[in-house]
């Protein structure tokens, strides 16, 4: 009766786990964030490179997470690591915030003639700022 019960938690755990992964790359392909980054960086001929390595990242990602396995890579290896990760999240959300038209409503709601560019650089710095305080310092 044990070894049922197991059973059926590992194979509902398996299943919550399959949902959830479809559910963020549906995600990542309905924001189109793949061809909308080699579209921007004109690195087109490139997009099966990207899409390997957002499913070799995710598969990875989530090896490492359920084995609790440690990935030794010093602090530069972390830097560039974290580099890496911020790089996606900023494009996931710039990509989302530019599908659902946020910047041209907010242009349009405060008038804004000049300036978007920077608005957006001081968004991304304010944001690294942050994130650079609550790790360094602990805030």
């Amino acid at each position: 009766m044990m070894l049922i019960r197991q059973a059926v938690l590992g194979l509902i755990g398996l299943a919550a786990g399959v949902t959830t992964a479809a559910g963020v790359y549906a995600l990542i392909t309905v924001v189109g964030i793949i061809p909308r980054l080699a579209g921007k960086s004109r690195t087109g001929k490139y997009i099966r490179f990207y899409e390997t390595a957002v499913i070799v990242g995710g598969i990875s990602g989530c090896i490492t997470d359920i084995y609790q396995l440690s990935i030794v890579v010093g602090r530069i290896g972390l830097g560039v690591m974290g580099t890496a990760y911020g790089v996606f999240i900023g494009s996931l959300i710039m990509s989302l915030a530019e599908t659902l038209d946020v910047f041209p409503i907010m242009v349009r709601r405060v008038r804004l003639e000049k300036g978007l560019p920077y608005i957006v650089l001081g968004l991304a710095a304010g944001k690294a700022m942050g994130a650079f305080l609550f790790f360094w310092k602990g805030w």
